[in-house]
């Protein structure tokens, strides 16, 4: 009985293995007969396009006597990429999609242009004696022969659009080619305008005749978010135009684009920013949100005409790289200290200083992340407003219509503010609102452009707030810059001379070894990759409110701040010198004012 059973198991079994032969032998029959049917009608069945679209294709294709694949692409039923899938499995080749960075400008001229428009193809690249082209009928074995004859080589046909190949062949054959094959690692798909910032597409292509300006403008954008840019600056020249981006604060020059292109690329731009592309004679702001490499992006985009045409910077506000945590900013524990004791302060006005770009409106906005809470009421008075942060009020300046700082200033106050963030303090009307406002039982955020802390109580004073009422307002003054932290790729160590270091005030072993960044294809020859924070606080106490009210000099409150034991920005800058994490010549160039 049991050899009998084994036999009808194996029976089964083989019957079972037999039954699916047959399902996997039905399965590739039907995808063959599939493969075989009718181009629209598959197209039908996978849901790409309606019925309705099918049968006017048909009919403008006979009118035309167009393939039915350009027919449906010309008017616009279905896209490139959702069509060259059901091409490549009807015709058994490749299918592409034709974009500049694809070609090699030495391969393309290995057929004569006369003879590569006359065919309708465009060689791709070579690789040893075989010659990859692309045509619209890569069936075609006599066209296949006589490629291989004018060409010398092997060759190894796709397929790729009509339209396509006759687009990139006017381009593809002109003198200075090389110049846009530096979109080469460029995807179409790696830079979108998101839904909420959708644009006129067909005017766009046909102000700039496709893809190569389009094309250029988002590998501007998706390059500068991969290198860290805060901005992109797109001026005009005699003989080209200039692409810069600024790395960690410096301009580095990235690209060239040729002087007849440029407007085209202007005017790509504003139609992103919606701005007016007649307008050429008076300046454009302007705002885009964008997603490069999967990360959501702010554009904020500036014109400005000058004498070779409009200049045009975008500010680039990548959230992905954002931090609003002091503690990764780089302030180190013993300041961080003391600046949250500043900020638990119930009333009073907290100043932030630095130049333009050190940083100081992510402080403020990582000061009122510490906080925040559903029991205060946060409003800021902004221009503009760069993140939106959650539970907190922001308001946007606008001087057009009469709601400059000060004024709004003053509508919040009447609004039952507990903490008052305002942008700038940049007049003494601003000044003195913001004074009273911390002198009223409201905490004030606020920065001002000088170079130290001690600076700011002197600036204040010459804006015209009386030194009494500073001196019983003042919380604190943080003052801060940003310095460019060393290349990991090319950082090497030396030793500076015992003058230079005296110079700087360095107290320590100066026989020591300092590090710098020798300069690399990563960090563009710079020798730096990246910033971190350096701080200088200045907290009042009942002793510096007294230097205050006296009007001391600024070298006295200087004074005052050594004396007290609290860091300079040179001694903040000296310590990341000493962990190896700048160089001297970094910290001499932020912090040193004497």
């Amino acid at each position: 009985m049991s050899a009998l059973a084994d036999t009808i198991v194996a029976q089964r079994r083989g019957g079972d293995a037999a039954m699916q032969d047959v399902a996997q032998g039905a399965r590739s029959l039907a995808d063959a007969v599939a493969a075989r049917a009718p181009l629209g009608e598959r197209l039908v069945a996978a849901g790409l396009i309606e019925r309705a679209e099918l049968e006017t294709a048909l009919s403008r294709q006979s009118e035309n006597g167009q393939r039915l694949g350009e027919t449906l692409l010309e008017l616009g039923f279905i896209s490139e990429d959702e069509l060259l899938p059901f091409v490549e499995s009807q015709l058994g080749v490749p299918a592409v999609r034709l974009r500049e960075g694809m070609l090699d400008p030495q391969a393309v001229h290995l057929l004569p242009r006369q003879f590569a428009e006359r065919l309708n193809v465009i060689a791709l690249f070579r690789v040893r004696d075989e010659l990859t082209v692309a045509t619209d009928d890569p069936l075609d074995l006599d066209k296949i022969d006589r490629i291989e004859r004018a060409s010398g080589f092997t060759v190894r046909p796709v397929f790729a659009f009509k339209a396509a190949i006759e687009r990139i062949t006017r381009r593809a054959y002109e003198e200075d080619f090389r110049v846009d094959a530096v979109t080469a690692d460029l995807d179409d798909s790696a830079v979108e305008l998101r839904a909420d910032a959708e644009v006129d597409v067909a005017s766009v292509h046909q102000l700039v005749e496709g893809s190569p300006v389009i094309n250029l403008v988002n590998y501007l954008v998706l390059q500068a978010v991969r290198k860290g840019a805060s901005d992109i600056h797109i001026e005009p020249g005699r003989k080209s135009a200039t692409v810069r981006y600024r790395v960690d604060g410096q301009l580095v020059e990235v690209l060239r684009p040729r002087r007849d292109i440029y407007p085209t690329i202007v005017s790509r731009i504003k139609v992103m920013a919606k701005m007016d592309i007649a307008e050429h004679r008076m300046p454009q702001d302007g705002r885009c949100q964008v997603v490069a490499d999967g990360k959501e992006v702010d554009l904020r985009i500036s014109t400005l005409p000058t004498v070779l045409g409009e200049k045009v910077v975008m500010r680039v506000l990548d959230k992905g790289r954002l931090t609003f945590n002091l503690g990764e900013l780089g302030m180190p524990a013993d300041v961080l200290k003391v600046v949250e004791q500043l900020l638990r302060k119930p009333y009073g006005l907290l100043l932030v200083t630095g130049p333009t770009g050190s940083g100081k409106t992510t402080t403020l906005y990582s000061a009122l992340e510490l906080i925040k809470s559903v029991h205060r009421n946060i409003v800021t008075v902004e221009d503009p407003v760069e993140y939106q942060i959650e539970l907190i009020n922001q308001v946007q300046v606008e001087s057009g219509r009469g709601m400059g700082f000060a004024g709004a200033l003053r509508s919040i106050l009447r609004q039952d503010p507990d903490v008052i963030m305002v942008g700038e303090i940049r007049d003494a009307e601003t000044a003195q609102v913001a004074v009273q406002a911390a002198l009223t039982g409201h905490l004030v955020l606020s920065t001002l452009h000088t170079n130290d802390s001690a600076g700011a109580v002197i600036r204040l004073m010459d804006m015209g707030v009386e030194s009494y009422k500073l001196a019983a307002a003042l919380v604190g003054v943080v003052a801060q810059r940003l310095v460019r932290t060393i290349c990991p790729s090319c950082r090497t160590t030396y030793y500076a001379g015992a003058e230079y270091l005296e110079s700087l005030h360095f107290q320590g072993d100066k026989r020591r070894s300092w590090a710098k960044g020798e300069g690399c294809r990563d960090c563009f020859d710079t020798g730096f990759q990246g910033r971190k924070g350096i701080y200088e606080v200045l907290p009042a106490d009942h002793e510096l409110r007294g230097l205050i009210a006296k009007e001391a000099g600024i070298e006295g409150i200087r004074q005052w701040l050594i004396d007290s034991g609290h860091q300079t920005l040179l001694q903040g800058g000296l310590r990341l010198a000493e962990l190896e994490e700048t160089s001297l010549e970094e910290v001499a160039r932020i912090a040193f004012f004497e």
